[in-house]
């Protein structure tokens, strides 16, 4: 999360808005029951799970497919594998040819794109809500009926490589942070990026992509989600009409791949052609999925601490960083709670003119310090409550972003209750709470540190901007 700063008039707005939000806070409990009460799942015979969540505030519908399969299920030579079949997807069935997926939606006045993340693999289409079955008749067509031909697949394997070099070889910070991932784990998939290596997805076969398919693309490995004005009962029908014939396939269990415990700081330095220098900071930390039920408070304390250091104008490291010190022309920190296995507590930032890297790094682990040291104060605390809390009501106002927290929660294996659950976790989590995460996860001996040296840009060799549209490869 990057922070700018801010003017005194925009202080003024985010206080206006803040004792506004605090009105809509009285009324949250009841918003998020109701909408738990909209929320109805059916397991198809075939394994297939189907949630529908009634939202009848315009006359549209989201549709999206999540598999559970991402570049964290994927192993050495064929990294990016699940990448480059999300691409394959949209080259046709025996049904539909190429091409013919997105043509068809877009002819219904829908839109339609996917996208790859470390833990799953989802397409969605966004369609008015009468268009709802052309979704379904589509998609149940290629999840086990995509039709992989070599020409199509030689010509995409390049797509994939230009958007490789687009995204991360021609951008500097983008390069530093793939190099931090490999470096930060030891043994566990993280570390290789969704879009795989350079030689891997080179040397992936045809072969290779139709055994990752058949393994992974079937209904006992989907999850579809519908969010919109649509009824229930009418979706349940549709949904086992179009994907209830489809076979499942036999999904053997995943094999542990716990990443082995770090007994010491890890260090690296990149040295790119580059404008600016840059730091990345990563202490291992645990998600949700990985806690048992009596500490999973740990995760939400770990999310309360990032919106401390990150969270706005406001917040630590635009305060005191940003525009106190001016050390940081830019300071961020990151946490994400819904990995599927062990992840990152970032901090990260680029020194102001005249700052060193060194200079940062003392910086952000003073502020680590000091979270360590001493108690968040009750207004602090309560400003981060109150932003985490009106980032939950105004994602709600979004029927694609609903279905994407269903999606993501089922996929890891949380189950789309811990929707409705985030806020009232995250308003619990005391300043004792968050020192205790601090202390107890953010130690040197887990630490991995990686710097972005910069070298002269050669004339006319500037760095590209990256590829915009297409298909999506996220974490």
């Amino acid at each position: 999360m990057r922070v700018k700063q801010t003017c005194r008039s925009e202080f003024q707005i985010f206080a206006i808005w803040l004792r506004w939000i605090s009105v809509a806070l009285a009324l949250l409990p009841l918003a998020a029951c109701a909408a738990g009460n909209r929320v109805q799942e059916v397991k198809l015979d075939n394994g297939l799970k189907v949630i529908v969540k009634e939202d009848h505030r315009a006359p549209v519908v989201v549709s999206q497919v999540w598999y559970k399969v991402g570049s964290s299920y994927e192993y050495g030579g064929i990294t990016g594998i699940s990448h480059l079949l999300e691409h394959m997807m949209f080259k046709g069935t025996e049904k539909h040819g190429p091409g013919e997926f997105s043509r068809i939606i877009a002819e219904n006045g829908g839109r339609e794109n996917a996208f790859t993340g470390s833990d799953y693999t989802a397409y969605f289409e966004r369609l008015e809500k009468s268009r709802l079955p052309i979704a379904f008749e589509l998609e149940a067509d290629r999840m086990r009926n995509l039709r992989l031909q070599e020409e199509e697949f030689d010509k995409e394997k390049q797509v994939v490589l230009e958007e490789r070099r687009m995204r991360t070889d021609d951008q500097p910070r983008a390069k530093t942070h793939e190099h931090f991932m490999a470096v930060a784990y030891t043994n566990g998939p993280y570390q290789n990026p969704v879009i795989g290596w350079p030689a891997d997805i080179e040397n992936l076969t045809l072969e290779d992509l139709k055994d990752w398919y058949q393994q992974w693309y079937a209904p006992n490995n989907a999850t579809l989600v519908v969010v919109g004005d649509v009824k229930p009962a009418k979706v349940f029908a549709l949904a086992r009409r179009w994907f209830g014939p489809l076979k499942p396939s036999e999904i053997a269990p995943l094999k542990p791949r716990t990443e082995v415990e770090q007994h010491g700081e890890r260090r690296l330095t990149v040295r790119l052609p580059a404008k600016l220098p840059y730091l990345i900071m990563g202490y291992k930390a645990p998600v949700l999925a990985t806690l048992p039920e009596d500490r999973r408070w740990e995760a939400y304390a770990l999310t309360v601490l990032a919106g401390i250091l990150d969270g706005g104008n406001s917040a630590r490291l635009a305060k005191r960083l940003i525009r106190g010190s001016q050390i940081a022309a830019g300071a961020g920190a990151g946490y994400d709670l819904y990995d599927r296995l062990d992840a990152l507590f970032l901090l990260d930032g680029t020194p102001s003119q005249g700052h060193t890297l060194e200079e940062l790094e003392q910086a952000l682990l003073k502020e680590v310090k000091a979270l360590q040291e001493t108690l968040v104060n009750p207004e602090e605390l309560e400003r981060v409550k109150t932003q985490v809390t009106a980032e939950a009501i105004y994602e709600r106002d979004s029927t694609f972003y609903q279905a994407m927290q269903i999606g993501l929660l089922e996929t890891v294996g949380l189950g789309w209750q811990r929707m409705d659950e985030y806020v009232d976790k995250i308003k619990q989590i005391t300043a004792e709470q968050v020192q205790q995460v601090a202390r107890k996860y953010l130690v040197a001996d887990h630490l991995t540190v990686g710097r972005l040296e910069p070298l002269p840009i050669e004339p006319g060799k500037a760095p590209r901007a990256p590829a915009m549209g297409g298909s999506g490869h996220v974490r």
